[in-house]
């Protein structure tokens, strides 16, 4: 079957929700509306995301509705329990989870530290919810001076390993992660073991861009699993790679930083002239969405708008892009947690018809349909919205 498109950009905005879900107060985030409460905070200026039709899919303070929108619009429903990273990215490829990756708000169990403790042979610190900076500048000089890697979770189901780079050199951290994947089974069985390595001194520590992040395998079958039996070419941006663990990704470019991840984008297009191309910016979620940094999120989404124009110079006839999210992450509340809100989901194409409504959808496994489709596959969940557009 030929495609429709040749190439998709399927471009994830981390954490840029667009509204709190029906059941958003049973997660404690009800009024959370990570787009519409900075619009109301702080006058946005995003032109080229409007024009794709972001102001469609719901009043934005300051951002009118465009009457004739460049591409189709709409918002996707978290249709699984959580609002997590891999459980978003993981939904969108057909995976559906029947409960959530477990928490652990007051630290981990004390057989699981002991037994991580005695398998890398060094005691732990910390062992509570953090925020990753704060618990550097808390514990990272006592970690320098006893080499005591700091053990540390948040909202997410996460394990996270905060070590100086001079004290427990790269390597070894890495290994540490990897033991630490290992002991996580069944009921302790997190989302994701992260890597958080960090240099400086003290009063003046700062993490590197050395994160490595050890997610759970996703189950066989999924988008790319179907993607590459068909030898689908999939070129990863981002920390997309580290999610699925690298399954059916043919290249990968690993990024620091939004920009970083926005030029590489453009690079991949130079290079990747068919296949999916598959991007994760996570500045909005990483520096600003859990730091509460309103003005931050605000300016992220504008240079991300700024760059939209380069991003449609580059796009061929044949060509689909995709913008969506995979939860939200309101900084205007005073959580510092991801927020249980539909996504955006704008998709855009020269060839294609603009101003198409496609409505609330049921899951985000729609958008990993549609590419599946497009390619010639099916993955088990989520309705294609490929004929559509």
């Amino acid at each position: 079957m030929a495609s429709r498109f040749q190439r998709v950009i399927w471009i994830v905005l981390d954490s840029v929700g667009i509204g709190e879900m029906p059941d958003a107060a049973a997660y404690g985030d009800e009024g959370s509306d990570t787009l519409g409460n900075i619009a109301r905070q702080r006058p946005l200026r995003l032109p080229h995301f409007s024009k794709l039709g972001l102001a469609n899919v719901k009043p934005l303070a300051g951002l009118p509705p465009e009457a004739s929108p460049l591409g189709a619009f709409g918002k996707c429903t978290l249709a699984s329990p959580g609002k997590d990273t891999t459980t978003g990215h993981w939904e969108m490829v057909g995976i559906h989870l029947d409960k959530p990756f477990p928490l652990f708000p007051n630290g981990f169990p004390r057989e699981i530290l002991r037994a991580f403790e005695d398998r890398i042979g060094r005691a732990t610190i910390g062992n509570k919810a953090a925020s990753g900076t704060e618990i550097i500048k808390e514990l990272g000089e006592e970690h320098v001076r006893t080499g005591s890697p700091i053990v540390y979770t948040s909202a997410d189901s996460v394990f996270q390993i905060a070590a100086h780079e001079d004290v427990i050199p790269i390597w070894e951290q890495y290994k540490i992660c990897e033991a630490a994947r290992d002991i996580l089974r069944g009921p302790f069985e997190v989302g994701r073991v992260i890597a958080r390595p960090f240099t400086g001194e003290p009063g003046a520590f700062a993490r590197t861009s050395n994160r490595h992040d050890y997610a759970v395998p996703p189950p066989k079958g999924m988008l790319l699993d179907q993607l590459a039996e068909r030898k689908v070419p999939v070129h990863s941006v981002g920390k997309i790679f580290d999610v699925f663990l690298g399954r059916g990704i043919s290249v990968y470019d690993k990024t620091k930083t939004n920009a970083d991840g926005m030029r590489t984008t453009l690079e991949a297009m130079e290079v990747t002239k068919d296949g999916l191309i598959f991007v994760n910016l996570v500045d909005f979620d990483m520096l600003y969405g859990h730091r509460n940094d309103v003005e931050g999120y605000a300016r992220a989404l504008e240079e991300a708008d700024a760059w939209v124009p380069s991003l449609l110079a580059a796009t061929r006839a044949e060509d689909l892009v995709i913008f969506c999210a995979d939860h939200g992450c309101d900084p205007t509340t005073p959580s510092t947690d991801h927020s249980r809100e539909y996504t955006p989901l704008l998709a855009y194409s020269p060839s294609a018809r603009g101003g198409i409504d496609l409505g609330t959808r049921a899951t985000l496994s729609d958008i990993g349909q549609t590419v599946a489709e497009n390619f010639g596959a099916a993955i088990t969940k989520g309705t294609s919205f490929l004929q559509e557009l």
